[in-house]
């Protein structure tokens, strides 16, 4: 696993941004490395992804990855951008194959058994849980897993304050991706002292859970 990889899994959250204006890329990265929070998943939904990717990445202090990768094109413009791993929403064999074949993380999204054997069988066993409270929480968690002992899952969509320990305290979750401290409004409105803190705080829940194992 890319080392960078390695270590925004350690930080137990991984902020999901949907960033409409590359011109505040230089402010959240300090307000997420002020809130103990130095990383992010980009994703492709806004034109100010790539811009913002290249602006973040470019900085000593941040662990940036891609995500709403839907396209090879998109992961190869991702990874000139400076992305160190890559996260698409559902799993995609060919944004696979390439970043295997170029040695880049990649985490695809999953939500069935389908989906899992599919991800097990390309050698993938780090894979996005999506869109986890959608699909019936931990509960379908431990249900599509079980068979499965060999992989590992960082829940995304519906995570917060009030479900992310009991994500963080299952066995086989090194990680969750959330959006709630780096809402696209509070960017907008350029309110980082208000990202800081609710970094600061998830930061702080997330140590309650302990380490996740290797």
């Amino acid at each position: 696993m890319d080392e960078k990889f390695a270590e925004a899994l350690k930080l137990r959250i991984i902020p999901v941004v949907a960033i409409r204006d590359a011109g505040h890329a230089d402010n959240l990265a300090d307000a997420l490395v002020r809130g103990g929070l130095p990383c992010a998943e980009i994703t492709f939904r806004t034109e100010a992804a790539a811009d913002a990717i290249k602006i973040m990445a470019s900085r000593d202090d941040m662990i940036i990855g891609a995500g709403t990768v839907l396209t090879v094109e998109q992961a190869k413009q991702a990874v000139d951008c400076g992305a160190c791993f890559i996260v698409s929403p559902g799993f995609s064999a060919k944004v696979v194959q390439y970043c295997l074949e170029n040695g880049i993380p990649v985490t695809p999204g999953v939500s069935t058994p389908t989906d899992i054997q599919t991800a097990y069988e390309f050698g993938v066993t780090l894979v996005k849980f999506f869109p986890a409270e959608a699909f019936g929480g931990l509960k379908t968690l431990e249900a599509v897993s079980a068979p499965y002992q060999i992989m590992r899952f960082i829940p995304t969509g519906g995570i917060g304050p009030n479900n992310l320990l009991q994500y963080l305290s299952h066995p086989r979750v090194p990680a969750c991706g959330g959006s709630w401290m780096v809402k696209s409004d509070l960017i907008a409105n350029r309110q980082f002292d208000v990202i800081s803190r609710l970094a600061r705080e998830a930061v702080e829940l997330a140590g309650k859970a302990g380490e996740a194992l290797p």
